[in-house]
């Protein structure tokens, strides 16, 4: 039985988070404390559909199980320690974990859709150099109960009604952490996100994004039907190598191979290459060409660019204007599908690569990061 994370009261730390267990899991959970695995399926629309974490308000629910649920589990989503919106409407949240961690959850409300952007990791391990996650180190993985619960939370304070006012119409796996990396758990989370007793989101509408590990992203398509995002940031692997120390070991042609797996088992789906143009490290014209030479090898996708969003400490500097378009004009004259993405919630430290929490590191990544920083070798690219 998977017993959750513990990070609240003393009188729940004998209990099971039921926001650790997907449809599948919750079914096998009632059947083994004796009770017909249907009542997992009315519990959980209770917990996705009403965001109900209370028993006692689950009226068509008997007594007795209402009492035995009491007894043995919980619905314990994180706790809310800070949140701030943004001139824009951007809404970020920061969320209580144990041990004095906390992580960050981001809503982005459009005009025809509403994006949450969930982590996956307290910190990350990968160490990109140009991401803020990355510069405060690493401390654990997520339950799946921490992250379907960011979703929970964000759903309660929006007013989200699953199959009718949905205020959250897109998730994404971008958030603090590389979510392959807690493959298991991420996994019954969008599980989560896409059941229909769930949030339930449609394929095309929950999407993960990884730095490149290559075996995973092979996994994760035999797993589960939803949209992918690779982050990339360079074309070659020398640069990408500086900028991102996992292409050491996944290089650009292996990670491409691995992409053109995934097109080829979904024929009707699309990859998003996520690019962050930075001012001087890989927004020039040589830099359009190499990118145009590898998108030519997957015609069916798409490129995401991304003016950089800074941070306290980081030595990088967002593009200017006029290479941010000239690059995105070298590409769509290319052929390239080519989106630039729109900077929101930077006031609030909300963009992306701009998210930190609170990380007790175990790595000590954030020392040495603050030393090369002191050094001016960060980014000698």
């Amino acid at each position: 039985m998977n017993q959750a994370v513990i990070t609240s009261s003393d009188q729940k730390t004998a209990k099971v988070n039921l926001l650790d267990f997907d449809r599948q899991g919750l079914r096998d959970f009632f059947t083994q404390i004796g009770e017909k695995p249907y009542r997992a399926e009315q519990v959980m629309k209770w917990i996705y559909h009403d965001l109900e974490d209370n028993f006692e308000n689950m009226t068509d629910v008997g007594k007795a199980l209402r009492a035995k649920l009491t007894e043995v589990c919980y619905i314990g989503a994180p706790k809310t320690l800070l949140d701030k919106v943004a001139t824009d409407g951007t809404h970020k949240w920061l969320l209580g974990m144990d041990s004095g961690n906390a992580i960050e959850t981001v809503y982005i409300p459009e005009p025809t859709r509403g994006t949450l952007c969930v982590s996956s990791q307290i910190g990350c391990a990968l160490n990109c150099s140009f991401c803020s996650t990355g510069a405060q180190g690493f401390n654990r993985n997520l339950s799946t109960a921490e992250i379907i619960g960011q979703v929970w939370v964000a759903a309660k304070y929006l007013g989200n009604v699953t199959h009718q006012n949905r205020r959250i119409t897109n998730v994404v796996m971008m958030g603090m952490g590389e979510p392959l990396a807690n493959f298991d758990n991420v996994l019954k989370a969008m599980r989560l996100m896409r059941d229909d007793l769930g949030f339930g989101l449609a394929a095309k509408r929950v999407t993960l994004s990884t730095a490149g590990m290559v075996p995973l992203i092979d996994q994760l398509s035999d797993a589960i039907d939803v949209s992918l995002a690779v982050s990339l940031h360079a074309a070659n692997d020398d640069l990408r190598t500086e900028l991102m120390p996992i292409n050491k070991r996944y290089p650009i042609a292996d990670l491409l191979a691995a992409c053109q797996r995934w097109i080829a088992r979904k024929p009707r789906t699309s990859i998003t290459f996520e690019y962050t143009l930075m001012k001087g490290i890989n927004d020039q014209p040589e830099h359009a060409r190499q990118l145009i030479k590898l998108m030519r090898k997957l015609p069916t996708c798409k490129v995401n660019l991304i003016p950089f969003n800074p941070f306290p400490g980081t030595q990088f500097k967002r593009s200017d204007a006029d290479d941010i378009h000239a690059f995105q004009t070298q590409l769509l004259n290319a052929g390239v599908l080519t989106m630039l993405r729109r900077t929101r919630g930077d006031d609030i430290d909300a963009a992306c690569g701009q998210l930190a929490g609170q990380v007790t590191d175990r790595t000590r990544r954030s020392a040495d990061i603050r030393k090369r920083q002191d050094e001016g070798t960060l980014h000698a690219i």
